[in-house]
């Protein structure tokens, strides 16, 4: 087989489900790049950008914001399960600016409380939020 099939699931349902060539995803442990017919694998990722290079035409590329999950690679099926992922054409630009704009106003308040687990909180919803306007970019 010249492919893979890629799903991503959330909570939600599926909410990507295509053939691909190639496949680029941020592990824990770095970036991680899928071709047909590889090994066995799971991975934890990070909150990154998924590249879909897609089997219809060579220059068709997918871009998916991923909030963390694990991806498993098995039998030219690569399943990805996360918290949340949205396809870079279902982004809502303006939420998610507004979304960056209260994160850095919450971690700003953070730091000014001085409180850690706060500041935590601020940073992963700030991350998410950059991600998906990095990902709203690809359009």
């Amino acid at each position: 087989m010249d492919y893979m099939t890629v799903q991503v699931i959330t909570p939600n349902g599926i909410c990507y489900d295509h053939h691909a060539y190639f496949i680029l995803l941020s592990t824990v442990d770095g970036e991680l790049g899928l071709l047909p017919n590889m090994i066995p694998t799971i991975a934890s990722l990070k909150i990154d950008e998924l590249k879909v290079r897609r089997i219809d035409d060579e220059k068709h590329v997918d871009w998916i914001s991923v909030n963390g999950g694990i991806a498993e690679v098995r039998d030219n099926l690569v399943t990805i399960v996360a918290d949340s992922a949205e396809r870079d054409r279902d982004i809502d630009v303006t939420r998610a600016e507004r979304a960056k704009r209260r994160a850095e106003s919450e971690l700003q308040e953070a730091e000014i409380k001085r409180d850690v687990d706060a500041a935590k909180r601020a940073e992963v919803a700030l991350h998410r939020a950059l991600n998906r306007l990095r990902v709203s970019g690809h359009r």
